[in-house]
């Protein structure tokens, strides 16, 4: 086949239209999970910084669980805005099959079929690219609050090579 001739059947409106919606929900979700996570990052220091303070490891630990009880809820609704996002667009009318066509995208596992319907495909990319940008902040938050409880472990326990 013609690879020109094949391009130029590409569907370039669809695809913007895409990239515009996309973009849209992208952004909305990730300033909502930037403000959260870094929120409840903020938290977590002002807090544990206090209980390591106070020699309060246990409590630490609590936070630090409790911490990411709210980050799988920050995530959750990412998803649940994709989903209503795809109701309320008209392509994905069974909330179900939309709750997990957009897991299946945000979390990048794939096990559903892309069951947008033609003209819209390319959506899920914006639903991945949202998993992936959202998934990789909170990685890197995860670090810093992993640290701050293995120091608390350290010092808890006794550990004298502990260095923060």
């Amino acid at each position: 086949m013609n690879t020109v001739a094949e391009l130029a059947n590409f569907p370039v409106i669809p695809f913007l239209r895409d990239a515009f919606w996309g973009i849209t929900c992208l952004l909305f979700i990730l300033v909502f999970h930037g403000s959260a996570i870094n929120h409840l990052y903020m938290a977590f220091e002002k807090r544990t910084k206090h209980n390591l303070g106070k020699s309060q490891y246990n409590r630490v630990f609590f936070h630090f669980y409790i911490a990411f009880f709210y980050i799988a809820l920050i995530h959750i609704f990412g998803i649940l805005v994709w989903t209503v996002f795809m109701i309320a667009l008209g392509l994905i009318p069974d909330p179900v099959e939309a709750l997990m066509f957009a897991g299946s995208c945000y979390t990048t596992v794939g096990f559903e079929v892309n069951i947008l319907p033609v003209g819209w495909k390319s959506l899920a990319f914006f639903v991945s690219f949202t998993g992936l940008f959202s998934l990789a902040w909170t990685t890197s938050i995860m670090i810093g609050m992993t640290d701050t409880y293995k120091h608390a472990w350290n010092q808890k326990y006794g550990n004298t090579e502990d260095v923060v």
